[in-house]
């Protein structure tokens, strides 16, 4: 316990320090979907090579099929070892006038209510919270001499390009990157002052959907009435997609669906979501009806049409059938749902739909499988522990409506559980001009991380 108060000592002394760190990385404009700038991608991967080889990583930079991976290992002073994942890209900054100050020249700033925060692109996704985890890194090194377990750091620079490249390095280097447990650090807090661990991430897939009926767009005066209409057709399919009670009606689709542990449905029900949809503007969920709203939104399966094209939107009026209309439809999934089984089920469910002189088209877009950590996981135990004598309050166990796919190829190619403990807050504007990262994610962000390591090391 002595030694890790001496730990978390230096990482409050060397804040000042630390930020200046941060804020030169912070600095490289890493955008990883702009051909503009990849040498500054090459960059801030070279730059964060650097400070690990200081702390005595052995690391390198590895190139791939598009933004290179910077890749570290360290030895502890135990016999653990974990994989810890982050990413150095950052979005694009447009659009650029909305920005209250230059996107790559980060500075404190204070909000409205008081708090201080890192105003930059790239402060809370996710190069501050990589560096909230290599800051209680330098602070273990300072203090001890070493770390207390051996660490492999993976930083990949494609993650908001959709990591196309990263599942294949983590297949051709499975054998560098074996570990008892991965990290990471992408994720959020509750509230400002309730940490959160994740538990489970929602599974995904996407399909594009296209009805055509007539060979052309027909005048509905002269048509109307006799000629089926596909945007009628693709209506009433998705009209179909859902009962009164807010279910999706797809055969088979809550097979593998799992309940949620009373005690997790008990720490949910303290839970303050009054604000959740007033924010947008709504005030009532439109989920299942039998279910609380975090439900909704954390661990039950979801369908929701993102998007829908036909017939004539143009200015003014213009009559006429379609000949075509399409739609995106998505569904979420949870426990052992089959992304596969939820794919054909659709197919069918559309193909008993579509009239006999019509035609449907999909499209499959990859999917992925939901994950979820056991409640009872030691390593799940120990970090909320951690995270409570930091924060002072216990850390909620919350699931994820998103996706992050890189933690199912742990999973899949190296048989890893991940624990996603991040210090991100709903109002960071992630993604959106004027982002930024709360200087009190960053600071306590490290302490926790300090003490979560800690905690490894007794498992």
């Amino acid at each position: 316990m002595a030694q890790l108060d001496a730990v978390l000592q230096a990482i409050d002394t060397d804040l000042e320090a630390s930020l200046d760190r941060l804020f030169d990385w912070l600095k490289i404009p890493s955008i990883s979907t702009d051909p503009a700038y990849a040498d500054h991608c090459v960059t801030a991967a070279e730059w964060l090579n650097r400070e690990l080889q200081g702390l005595g990583f052995e690391t390198a930079v590895r190139a791939t099929a598009g933004h290179p991976v910077v890749l570290g290992r360290i030895s502890g002073e135990t016999s653990r070892h974990a994989l810890f994942y982050g990413h150095y890209d950052v979005q694009p900054v447009d659009p650029l006038n909305q920005w209250d100050v230059p996107p790559f020249e980060p500075r404190l700033i204070t909000l409205p209510d008081g708090r201080k925060a890192i105003s930059a692109r790239g402060a809370c996704d996710d190069k501050g919270q990589v560096m909230t985890f290599i800051e209680a890194c330098r602070a273990y090194k300072k203090v001890t001499g070493s770390l207390p377990v051996g660490l492999t750091v993976l930083v990949e620079g494609e993650e908001e390009n959709g990591s196309p490249n990263l599942p294949a390095f983590v297949e051709a280097n499975k054998a560098e990157l074996e570990a008892d447990v991965a990290l990471v650090c992408d994720t959020g807090m509750w509230d400002a002052k309730t940490p959160a661990i994740t538990t489970s991430l929602r599974g995904l897939v996407y399909q594009e959907l296209t009805i055509t009926c007539a060979d052309r767009d027909l005048h509905s005066g002269l048509f109307g009435g006799a000629a089926q209409n596909p945007i009628r057709v693709l209506a009433n399919i998705i009209a179909d997609l859902h009962d009164d009670q807010g279910r999706v009606t797809l055969d088979g689709f809550y097979d593998g669906v799992p309940e949620t542990p009373t005690q997790i449905l008990e720490q949910w029900k303290h839970l303050d979501l009054d604000d959740f949809l007033p924010q947008v503007g709504l005030k009532t969920p439109a989920g299942e009806r039998d279910r609380m709203m975090i439900e909704q939104i954390q661990s039950r399966p979801t369908c929701d049409v993102n998007g829908i094209i036909g017939g004539y939107t143009g200015e003014g009026t213009k009559t006429v059938i379609a000949s075509q209309a399409s739609a995106k439809i998505s569904f979420r999934l949870v426990g052992d749902q089959d992304p596969k089984a939820i794919a054909a089920a659709f197919e069918s469910f559309v193909r008993a739909r579509v009239p006999a002189d019509c035609q449907f088209t999909l499209v499959h877009h990859k999917g992925s499988r939901a994950l979820a950590l056991p409640f009872d996981m030691p390593d799940l135990t120990a970090a909320r522990s951690a995270l409570h004598d930091e924060w002072g309050v216990a850390p909620v166990t919350i699931g994820s409506g998103g996706s992050i796919p890189i933690v199912g190829d742990f999973k899949r190619i190296l048989g890893l559980d991940t624990l996603l403990v991040g210090f991100g807050l709903d109002d960071d504007r992630v993604h959106s001009p004027n982002e930024k990262y709360d200087l009190a994610s960053f600071h306590k962000g490290t302490r926790s991380w300090a003490r979560i390591l800690a905690a490894l090391a007794q498992g």
